[in-house]
Formats: C-alpha cells, structure tokens, sequence
C-alpha cells in the first residue's frame, strides 16, 4: 500500500497498491482479479470513508441513505493496482481446489492503509477512520 500526502492543501490519497493473494485454484483469472479490485477498493472505503454517524438524542442513524453515505468513488482508486493471483489449488476444501474469494481480498488492507499513512506522514491513526483532522492535528505551522 502507498499514500500520498500533501499537508499544504490537505490531501491524502491511496496511490498504488500491490495484492498478493492466495485464492485457491483460478478458474477465471480476470473475473478473480476483478473481485481481489473491488475488495482494495472496498477496504479504502473502510479506513478513509465509510461510517455510520448516529443521532445522539435518539441512537438512530443520520445518515442512513446512500445520499448521505460516504463510499469511495473512481477517482479515488488508485492509479496502480497489481493484483497477484497465487494459484495453489486447494483440495482439502473442494475437488475443484477453487475457493470462493468474495471479500477475502479486504483482510489486513485497511491496516496496511494505516501503516502507510503513518510511513508518509509520521502520524498513526489507530482508530478509523483515518480522516484529515486527525492528520492535521498538531501540524506546525509554516511562518
């Protein structure tokens, strides 16, 4: 995982990722990559987008629609994303050796989102999301 940070104009961006992943046996390697894509996408929508804010009077969600939900969105995909497919079959669970790899590619990337803000900007974040005043707090000043 690799960010960049601009603390001049407060941007932060996940900017390439490389996905290492065992999937089992591949049938169809694009349709597996595609899947492994979407979980990356989906675990940057987990560290620096999506929460559920709830009302404090009534411990009901505020922002219970789409509309109001953050996600990420295209431009906020990395330019770079190396997905690997490592095609060992895995027999003990199938005779086909496939596993079903749905959201398994999401494990451990929004930590490594979080190693890499911390990498580029000397700040852990141990609580998600990782959000720009979080990042911005304690920043000096230029004078």
């Amino acid at each position: 995982m690799e960010v960049r940070w601009d603390p001049g104009i407060s941007r932060l961006r996940v900017s390439r990722v490389v996905s290492a992943i065992d999937v089992g046996q591949v049938i169809n390697a694009k349709a597996a990559a595609n899947q492994v894509e979407g979980a990356i996408v989906m675990a940057i929508g987990m560290a620096m987008f999506e929460a559920t804010h709830y009302d404090e009077r009534n411990a009901m969600p505020t922002n219970n629609d789409y509309a109001e939900y953050m996600v990420p969105v295209h431009a906020d995909q990395p330019p770079e994303m190396d997905v690997i497919l490592l095609d060992y079959p895995d027999y003990a669970l199938n005779e086909f050796g496939a596993r079903g790899i749905g959201e398994i590619g999401i494990t451990g990337l929004a930590a490594a989102i979080a190693n890499a803000v911390y990498h580029a900007t000397g700040k852990r974040i141990r609580d998600l999301l990782i959000t720009l005043d979080k990042l911005m707090d304690n920043v000096p000043q230029a004078v």
